[in-house]
């Protein structure tokens, strides 16, 4: 395919609210381009972007998809993202490599939820964004209350390209004040006639048409003194304002079409073409040290992967972005993460599942490759000698997680891996093993999102899987100190077993002081500290283990086998199966056979014995507690409020945000299961939040009561 330069390059991420028509708007630009030679559609399951089972199966995008058109000399890379919030992935992804987004509004519902989230990581990453009001041919299509919304939702700086004749079931004509002329299609296949606008849109015409104007004359000041001199501006003059306005993100055009009948598309790839920045018309990017990345392809080569998808018959296909220098078939790059190098042997120009070889990429295009040996995601490759990082691209926190394995156990290995392939097509899916909990742990943004994950296992990888609730990871430690003393005696023939010990436990803190006596309730003990080793445990906090053995009651080599019973004990948990934590031992006294003492036995005797002093010991159990930010429309405050504070939530500040609260809490692990659910019930959709791990803190008593007694119920079950 031709080579495209810098300035002849758009990329565009195209996003909407699920059901806005992003497909199917993606498609009829590949149509009209020559991309593809039939149209597609979402009914029919055979649209370029939507290629995977699971997107036939649920008639949405699941999956970010890479697709380009050519239109009047120039490239449109378009990244369509899926729609629904729990698979932010594709669009965060997209994000990252775009230089402009298409924003979708579905003429029925006019600005949704989704409109609202995406615009936050748009002005977060202060991308140029167009509208386009879609489905206009729609009964209840309203043009007039979604433009509204969106100027009062996103500013004054949404401007109005064009505008419906008869939106509805019959609509064919658009004012467009660009042009200040009226585009009315006879067939979904010919060009628009170009008319004339009629008497009675001449005033309303005119008047968008000044807003226009004065928009594009806003963004330049030289721009700004001809409109002042002159009191208005040339074409030429006005498309360069547009361009300009676009860029700097002071206008966010307004354009309108219908995807399904082909009204108004050829017109708004003309527009893009014209008016969407190209990547030499935005800020430079930044690499890793925050040095600008000038977007030349005489610079040395450098590029990203900011996408990776599996192929059963190609492998892993890497999406990438050449920001610097020109990249052809057969050029060797270094992998500036790992320091492997790679041969690009194939570049692809891409359109869904279909391919189109490009023996040579420019910077600023978008491409992809396959047959990288130690590339993923979020990896640097260039020149070898301009080693240069971009920064990885920060996806949300997991808000929701499940447990899951496989229902027959034999496919637990081949379920782990399909599970690490997903993540590397999804890095908001993480898989945790958890030791602790003995469950595998999948954390992901919603139940829609792990039930999508499992729909793929079942019907692509053939894992017929179940989730089920997670266990919480608590803690156990202790609040005050206790004695203890066991007798480990066993005869069965020949040699037997033997140990006797003598222990005192307290709260492990660090500004506490090494003791020279030990008390307890029932006394206390002088003691001599031979020798001391604090270990930090794998699962957080300290054992702490004091030999005060003296007069050789106990030799010495059996102390390692000693503090190793202990540990276990930790790990295994006195209370409730979960991890103790923050403890000092003290082994002060005991005796020995012979024979008959070994290594085996003193680690039992100092397992019972730090059962029975943990017990007594004041204990208590501790919960992980997150700190949750929540989003939610102002109307659902208090129903949101109610629903925390149900959970047990510590509210700690709340602010406003425009037509939104924010409001910031403490909830423990223990009740955030599905919360995603319930706050999209309560919001009617419209809320978001994020959670982070913020520390451990004690249960209520009648909650520690009641985890005490369901795990005694499980010992006695397994007995």
């Amino acid at each position: 395919m031709k080579v495209y330069n810098t300035n002849e390059i758009k990329n565009i991420a195209l996003l909407g609210n699920a059901g806005s028509g992003k497909t199917s708007l993606a498609e009829t630009m590949l149509y009209y381009s020559g991309t593809i030679k039939r149209k597609g559609s979402v009914e029919n399951q055979n649209t370029t972007s939507d290629y995977h089972e699971v997107e036939h199966s649920q008639e949405n995008s699941v999956f970010s998809s890479l697709l380009y058109a050519e239109w009047q000399g120039k490239k449109l890379n378009i990244l369509d993202t899926p729609g629904a919030y729990e698979l932010i992935s594709g669009a965060v992804s997209s994000l990252y490599v775009a230089d402009s987004a298409l924003m979708l509004i579905n003429a029925q519902n006019g600005v949704e939820i989704g409109t609202e989230i995406f615009w936050r990581y748009l002005e977060e990453r202060e991308k140029p964004t167009i509208f386009v009001v879609n489905q206009l041919d729609h009964d209840k299509a309203n043009f007039e209350k979604s433009t509204e919304e969106l100027q009062n939702k996103f500013g004054s700086h949404v401007i109005q390209i064009q505008y419906p004749v008869n939106p509805g079931a019959e609509f064919n004509a658009i004012i467009d004040v660009l042009m200040m002329k009226m585009l009315k299609w006879n067939s979904e296949e010919d060009d628009p006639e170009i008319t004339d606008i009629p008497e009675d849109q001449k005033d309303r015409a005119q008047e968008l048409h000044e807003q226009l104007v004065e928009a594009a004359a806003e963004s330049e000041d030289e721009l700004m003194e001809t409109f002042f001199d002159e009191g208005t501006l040339s074409e030429e003059q006005i498309m360069r304002g547009i361009l300009n306005g676009i860029t700097n993100r002071s206008l966010f055009p307004v354009l309108c079409t219908s995807a399904t009948n082909n009204t108004g598309i050829k017109r708004l790839m003309e527009f893009l073409a014209n008016a969407a920045p190209s990547p030499a018309d935005v800020a430079p990017p930044k690499d890793q040290e925050g040095n600008e990345v000038t977007i030349d392809s005489n610079e040395h080569t450098s590029l990203f992967v900011f996408k990776n998808s599996f192929e059963p018959h190609l492998g892993d296909v890497l999406f990438f972005k050449l920001y610097s220098g020109t990249l052809e078939e057969g050029k060797d790059l270094i992998n500036h993460v790992n320091q492997n190098k790679e041969r690009f042997s194939q570049i692809f120009a891409v359109a869904g599942n279909t391919r189109t070889k490009a023996e040579k990429l420019v910077a600023g295009d978008i491409g992809a490759t396959v047959k990288l040996k130690e590339t993923k995601i979020n990896h640097t490759l260039g020149d070898k000698d301009a080693p240069r990082l971009f920064p990885e691209i920060k996806f949300p926190r997991a808000k929701h997680r499940a447990a899951i394995k496989a229902v027959n156990e034999s496919e637990d290995e081949k379920m782990g891996e399909a599970l690490q392939r997903l993540h590397e097509e999804d890095p908001t899916l993480i898989l945790e093993y958890s030791k602790e909990l003995r469950q595998l742990i999948l954390h992901g943004q919603g139940e829609h999102h792990l039930n999508t994950i499992q729909w793929i296992l079942e019907n692509q990888y053939s894992v017929e899987t179940e989730f089920e609730a997670p266990k919480i990871p608590y803690r156990e430690t202790i609040t005050k100190g206790a004695f203890a003393e066991y007798r480990h005696k066993k005869q069965s023939g020949g040699a037997g077993q033997f140990a006797e010990i003598y222990i005192y436990i307290d709260a492990y803190d660090e500004n506490k002081e090494d003791p020279k006596e030990i008390k307890g309730s029932n006394g206390s003990v002088k003691i001599s500290i031979r020798d001391k080793d604090e270990e930090e445990l794998p699962w957080g906090g300290k054992l702490v283990f004091y030999n005060c053995i003296v007069g050789g009651v106990i030799d010495n080599k059996f102390m390692p086998a000693i503090q190793k019973g202990l540990k276990e004990k930790m790990e295994e948990g006195p209370l409730t199966g979960s991890y103790a934590r923050d403890i000092r031992v003290f082994v002060y006294d005991g005796k020995e056979h012979p024979v008959d003492s070994n290594e085996v036995a003193f680690k039992t005797a100092a397992s019972k014995a730090f059962t029975d002093a943990f017990k007594n010991a004041g204990p208590k159990i501790m919960e992980p507690v997150y700190k949750v930010e929540v989003l939610t429309p102002s109307e659902s405050m208090g129903d949101v409020m109610s629903d925390l504070q149900g959970r047990r939530a510590i509210i700690e500040g709340m602010n406003s945000e425009k037509e939104f609260e924010r409001i910031n809490a403490k909830v423990p692990l223990a009740e955030m299961y599905k919360y995603a659910t319930a706050l999209s019930s309560l919001s009617n959709g419209r809320a978001m939040y994020d959670m982070e791990f913020s520390e451990y803190q004690q249960v209520p008593p009648d909650i520690q009561d009641k985890l005490l007694k369901a795990h005694e119920e499980a010992q006695q079950a397994e007995e």
